[in-house]
Parts: structure tokens; sequence; C-alpha cells
């Protein structure tokens, strides 16, 4: 969890628009090839719809895999998710998803959770699932090994999903205020600016939770609305829900830039595909790249330069 490595005052977040590197006059003339004038008014452009458009997961119970105490609804793996229910006398279960790519998820779930909605974030393949039970303490009694295949509708829907990590529903208060936060936006673009303007001018760094922070934690999106500060999982984790809650497929991602700890979030839009790294943060600031100069520049790494050599970049874990 990258919340460890970030015990430090988070009081500048700031948000680095690059116009030294996209010069004003690319897109702020106002002028057309014809020498006319255009609109440049905010009420010339059409608002994209701000209705959530939720995603909600199931466990339908057409598929799946386990027994008791620990079951895994596999019904849809197109859509880049299982749902696992404990239902044992132990404190808590423990699967572990390993894919493609072989990086190994780890997942704690408890009797008194009902369904969990587990992600599935490393691609078309087979996965391996090991499941365990908490026996005590740290120690764990391995309960069974499965493998299943997935095939995704697509690359992004995954990504529309809460999950464990993401966790959202259409009765959380983040979804309302995404709503309203968006509701002047003329593009998803717009609306990913909306949101993580709100998020970094409104959400104070809590660096006392920062320092006492227990393994295990998991972000509650809706209590860092009502409290208003939260440590840097606590904004991805906002961020992301508020996003996905409007239907822009977002992927929270930790890793590594170089040595440093570090955490971005990519979205998918229908005209561009998937940008990388929109917003990140680099152990100290949450920064926002500008979408019009992404846009424009069809998310170049080399143009893009500011986040750092893409070949520096290391993903540990997509959310």
């Amino acid at each position: 969890m990258f919340y460890k490595y970030h015990k430090v005052l988070f009081f500048l977040l700031f948000f680095n628009l690059l116009w030294v590197l996209f010069p004003l006059t690319a897109c702020s003339s106002g002028k057309s090839s014809s020498g006319t004038t255009k609109e440049n008014s905010s009420s010339s452009k059409t608002v994209r719809p701000n209705k959530p458009d939720l995603h909600i997961p199931k466990a339908s119970g057409t598929s799946v895999i386990g027994q008791e105490p620990l079951l895994i609804d596999i019904s849809h793996l197109d859509q880049g998710y299982v749902m696992a229910y404990y239902s044992g006398t132990s404190e808590k279960a423990n699967i572990q998803l390993i894919g493609p790519d072989e990086i190994e998820y780890k997942y704690f779930i408890k009797p008194e959770d009902g369904y969990v909605t587990l992600p599935i974030t490393s691609g078309n393949g087979t996965y391996t699932v090991k499941t365990y039970e908490n026996i005590s303490g740290t120690q764990y009694a391995s309960l069974y090994t499965e493998n299943i295949e997935v095939t995704l509708e697509n690359d992004y829907v995954p990504y529309l999903y809460p999950n464990q990590y993401v966790n959202f529903s259409k009765e959380s208060k983040i979804v309302s205020k995404a709503s309203d936060i968006v509701k002047n936006a003329t593009s998803d673009l717009d609306a990913v600016s909306s949101i993580y303007h709100y998020v970094i001018n409104n959400i104070t760094y809590d660096t006392k939770k920062a320092e006492t922070v227990q393994n295990g934690y998991l972000p509650d999106v809706d209590k860092t609305l009502e409290t208003q500060k939260g440590i840097c999982f606590d904004y991805a984790a906002l961020m992301t829900s508020m996003l996905r809650s409007q239907g822009i497929p977002t992927k929270l991602q930790i890793g590594y830039a170089g040595k440093v700890y570090h955490a971005w979030i990519s979205v998918y839009l229908e005209e561009t595909g998937w940008i990388d790294d929109i917003i990140q943060f680099d152990g100290k600031h949450w920064e926002r790249m500008d979408p019009t100069f992404a846009s424009a520049n069809a998310n170049s790494k080399k143009i893009l330069n500011y986040i750092g050599d893409g070949d520096n970049y290391v993903t540990r874990y997509t959310r």
C-alpha cells in the first residue's frame, strides 16, 4: 500500500498546465482559418450528460467455483470481476488472483462483508485462484486452487465497476456529488478536470492518519467526502470512484517511477482510447496533465515528459 510512504506534509497540492510546452496561441486565438472569430463562451458548447452511469456487479450464481466456506462467483468474467463470499467461523479468508502477467493480487474478506467484488485487471488469459482461511494471527490454511479462463468484453470494462478498493454503490454520496461537480462539463476530459480540481481543493491530507494507518486499510470514499480529509489512497479512490460513477473507465495504478513509490490514474475516452497517467501522485503532490495538451498530442510519452520517462514506470497493482 503506497500510503505508508507518504508521511510528508501534503498542503501544497498544485496543478501544472505546461503552457510553456504548449503555446497559448495553439488553442486560444479565437480565430478560424477564414479569419472569423469563434464563439468561446461556455454557453455555445454542449454540456455532457451528468446523470450517474453506474455499472453494478452481481453474483448471479450461474457459474461458481470452490465450496463452503468460501465461494467465488465467476458468472461475469467478461465484465472483469469475480465476487467472493466467505461464510466461515474464522476472522477472515484470503484470495489470491494471479493472471497472465504473473502479478499476485491478495484480497482479504470477512464473514460480515457479504459478497465482495474483486477486479480482474491483468487482461485476457488464464488466472490461478488460490484461497486460504485464517487460522490465527498470520497463519492460514489452504482451502483450494482453481484456474479460470478470462475473455473480457473489452479492455476498459473492468474499470467501470466498483470493487473492494474503489468501493461505491448507487446509494453512495460520492455518486450524487460527482454528478453535481460535472454538471457544466462539456466533455469527459472536462469532467476529469472538474473532479480533479474538486478533490485537491476540498480534501486535506491527513498526516496523523498516514502515520498510524494499518496494513489492510481500505478506503471509505463517502467518509473521505464527509470528513474532507484522507491519505493518498483515499484521494485516489475518491477520484476513481467519482469518474467511474460518471461512466468514465478509470484505472487506479500503483507502482514505481524510477525508485519513487508512485500512483497514477488513467482514463479511457471513446475518441482517443486510454490517456495514461492523466492524474499522478509523485510522493508529495497530486498533479494533473493538461487534457487539451494530452488530447492534441495523442498521449505521446515523449511529449508528456514532465511525468518522467515511461520506461521507468513499473506498475505493481491496478485496481
